[in-house]
């Protein structure tokens, strides 16, 4: 199934992952970030996967707008997956949840919870084994997909 990861990030740490989850997809899929999408990138596409670092409590200001450019219904028939990077502490945001919502409401088909990967700090970097469980994630999902 073509599948396309699209991702905001500031630091590094969430485009690691997304390369990180591509890669359990092989040749079928595009990680690109969300600066760089152009509606030419959707077609065909039968999975979408987004990942942003929570910003304020929410996805980034650039995921959200992209997520928003899409018509209603213009995502019915893809299959969806969100992921975030936060650190781990005892108040955070939630980014993916809001990303897989909005992407639901758009027609799209969230396939499984939103999943999110912890940095280290502001900045990261990623901790120990979260490289580890996006590969494994990527890999569950693609299972279910195939």
């Amino acid at each position: 199934m073509k599948t396309l990861i699209v991702y905001d990030s500031f630091f590094g740490n969430t485009k690691l992952l997304a390369e990180t989850i591509g890669k359990e997809f092989g040749n079928d899929a595009k990680v690109i970030h969300v600066s760089d999408f152009e509606n030419e990138d959707l077609k065909g596409v039968g999975l979408l996967i987004v990942g942003s670092p929570i910003l304020g409590w929410r996805p980034s200001e650039k995921t959200t707008a992209f997520i928003m450019s899409f018509g209603k219904d213009q995502l019915k028939g893809i299959k969806v997956a969100t992921f975030d990077t936060r650190m781990k502490i005892v108040i955070h945001g939630d980014a993916t949840k809001k990303m897989s919502e909005m992407l639901a409401k758009l027609g799209a088909e969230v396939i499984v919870e939103p999943n999110w990967f912890i940095v280290t700090g502001k900045e990261g970097p990623l901790a120990d084994g979260e490289l580890e469980r996006a590969k494994e994630w990527g890999k569950q999902i693609n299972e279910m997909v195939v």
